[in-house]
């Protein structure tokens, strides 16, 4: 039993994040909505462990469809970064200010990036491309556009409390789904130019300057075992995100950017990872 001490671990902690806000808010929806999560995930995790072929993109259609269209287009929540702004301007401690702290900011402190590879509702379209591996795993020096992305999206929130817009939650309700239609956009087109499914998460994605620096002290992390690794490269040859896996050190190259998503581990012919 002990191989399926990560996702008990994973869903205690969701468990933990449950009550804790469901007391603290006094709204059993927390409850439901994080325990759902985490169960989701711990579902996910578990069909790894067994092999199953299609684990991790079961989470993400479970997760990802139920903020992208429960979450943001039925109960008309902001669940990009602009809702976080507008929440966090606003001085409330909820919906997107929570699912941020949880996933994000904190929560990668534990689970890394682990959002990108089960919960994203953008990579859910995206990993359906059909360049799954980059022909080449060196890096185009783009990534500065994701920091113009983040500044542009608190500007915009920012502009808008300055300019004291009327009717917020109708607006940031239309930028939640001109937001999306943006993004994934954007991502196909760097995907197909690039011929890189996660290009967007690598160069365009905002969220990654909250999710890189957290990431570093990640608790869950994928790492070689010397003593059998035989230094054959598959792993790194797989990864969707040019991560030097065979690179035990924190600071190994694109270190931060790993999303668990498994693949250098069902390579691997020895099981070192």
């Amino acid at each position: 039993m002990r191989k399926y001490a990560l996702p008990v671990l994973l869903l205690s902690v969701f468990e933990a994040v449950a009550i804790t806000l469901w007391l603290a808010k006094g709204n059993f929806f927390y409850f439901l909505n994080f325990t759902y999560i985490g169960c989701s995930l711990a579902l996910g995790l578990t069909l790894m462990i067994r092999n199953h072929r299609n684990a991790r993109r079961i989470v993400q259609l479970l997760v990802g469809l139920y903020m992208l269209v429960y979450l943001g287009l039925i109960e008309r929540e902001n669940m990009q970064i602009e809702g976080f702004w507008y929440y966090l301007f606003s001085g409330l401690f909820t919906a997107a200010t929570i699912h941020y702290a949880v996933a994000k900011i904190f929560g990668p402190l534990i689970f890394g990036r682990g959002w990108c590879g089960y919960a994203c509702w953008t990579a859910m379209v995206l990993d359906y491309l059909p360049w799954k591996r980059p022909k080449t795993h060196t890096r185009k020096k783009i990534g500065w556009i994701r920091y113009l992305a983040f500044a542009a999206s608190f500007l915009f929130v920012a502009s808008l409390f300055l300019l004291h817009v009327k009717n917020l939650d109708h607006v940031l309700y239309v930028a939640f789904i001109v937001g999306n239609v943006c993004y994934y956009a954007a991502g196909i087109l760097l995907a197909y130019f690039l011929k890189d499914n996660r290009a967007f998460c690598k160069y365009l994605c905002p969220v990654t300057v909250f999710l890189k620096p957290m990431s570093y002290f990640s608790l869950i992390r994928v790492k070689p075992d010397p003593e059998k690794c035989i230094s054959c490269g598959k792993c790194t040859r797989v990864c969707p995100m040019d991560v030097n896996v065979m690179d035990p050190k924190r600071n190994r190259l694109n270190g931060t950017e790993c999303i668990l998503c498994g693949e250098c581990v069902k390579e691997c012919p020895t099981k070192a990872l």
